[in-house]
């Protein structure tokens, strides 16, 4: 294998740095699967970790980059052989085991999918973590009764990756969405994307009382803090919130009295430590009926140099829908 071009990041006197770098193969963490990495994206915990602004990475150094899709150059596992198309994301990829923003990644089998038929590479990372998580949440809803027709499903920080992606998903499988957004600018967007109602977070009557009038048949919130405690008080009988997010706020001031009195399922959506079967059913669904209509508008593309450039966007919520790395 050649010397590769890896977005390394470290720590000096507590200090958290990031820069590219070259390395070899004797660098690569342990792993039975090794990848040529054609595409990865950047996530808001990217961000975090490759700016030091959260306590994300688990050890240093450490190639950044949550997800990663591209081409097996070696396996020592007999699921996966020399030119299988695969993706990989979570687990302790790019927090405590080389990420994806190198050109090549070793990682363990059992953290590989393959690419299910009808997703390219490139598709793969247009989805990433935040596609994935988005998908995850809406099947653990339906898994819990969910279905089109019961009423409006909303999405809070809409216009972000899991967000966008979530309003997509949810519009093509035929559910009533309301988007809900503090990016004032960003309602056609929504409402290209499929969402029937757009409403800003700025000008949201949110109320006190521990159970407001019934308006959500499901929800995706992403946001956490005070927005995911209004959607407990707001929920329809026996609905669902998937709750994936905190960019708001990690607390939750509610009561119980939304899901004792209404049924309402709280569900934590966890896509880092997703079992392998769920994982690969959700991927599959992705490939399938739960393919977004609109990826090609919710995601864009940079070349891996660029990519450093795009870390304080996300960290100042300035960014819309996904962004993919081309590292091949």
């Amino acid at each position: 294998m050649q010397r590769f071009k890896a977005y390394l990041i470290s720590e000096n006197n507590k200090a958290v740095s990031a820069g590219f770098a070259e390395l070899g193969e004797a660098d690569l963490d342990p792993g039975e699967v090794t990848v040529k990495v054609a595409y990865s994206s950047v996530n808001y915990k990217d961000a975090l970790a490759a700016t030091g602004a959260g306590k994300i990475i688990r050890r240093f150094p450490c190639i950044g980059g949550i997800d990663l899709a591209g081409t097996v150059v070696a396996s020592a596992d007999p699921r996966f052989r020399e030119g299988d198309e695969v993706i990989a994301t979570s687990y302790d990829i790019g927090v405590a085991h080389h990420g994806g923003y190198a050109e090549f990644a070793r990682v363990p089998a059992a953290w590989v999918v393959p690419l299910p038929r009808g997703l390219t590479l490139r598709d793969a990372m247009a989805l990433g973590t935040a596609g994935f998580t988005a998908a995850l949440a809406i099947v653990r809803m339906e898994a819990n009764g969910l279905a089109p027709g019961q009423g409006p499903v909303a999405v809070t920080g809409a216009s972000g990756g899991v967000g966008s992606t979530a309003v997509d998903i949810l519009a093509g499988l035929g559910y009533e969405v309301t988007a809900i957004t503090g990016k004032d600018l960003e309602h056609d967007y929504l409402k290209k994307l499929g969402a029937a109602t757009v409403l800003s977070r700025h000008t949201l009557e949110m109320g006190k009382r521990p159970l407001e009038k019934a308006l959500w048949a499901g929800a995706v919130d992403t946001v956490g803090g005070e927005p995911l405690a209004w959607l407990t008080r707001t929920m329809k009988e026996g609905a669902s919130i998937g709750a994936c997010g905190l960019t708001a706020g990690f607390e939750l001031n509610t009561t119980v009295m939304p899901f004792i009195l209404r049924g309402v399922n709280l569900l934590g959506i966890d896509s880092v430590n997703c079992p392998m079967p769920r994982r690969a059913g959700v991927w599959r669904r992705l490939a399938e009926d739960m393919h977004p209509a609109h990826l090609a508008s919710v995601s864009r593309e940079i070349p891996f140099a660029e990519l450093p450039q795009v870390f304080d966007g996300f960290l100042k919520a300035q960014v819309r829908g996904r962004i993919v790395v081309a590292i091949g």
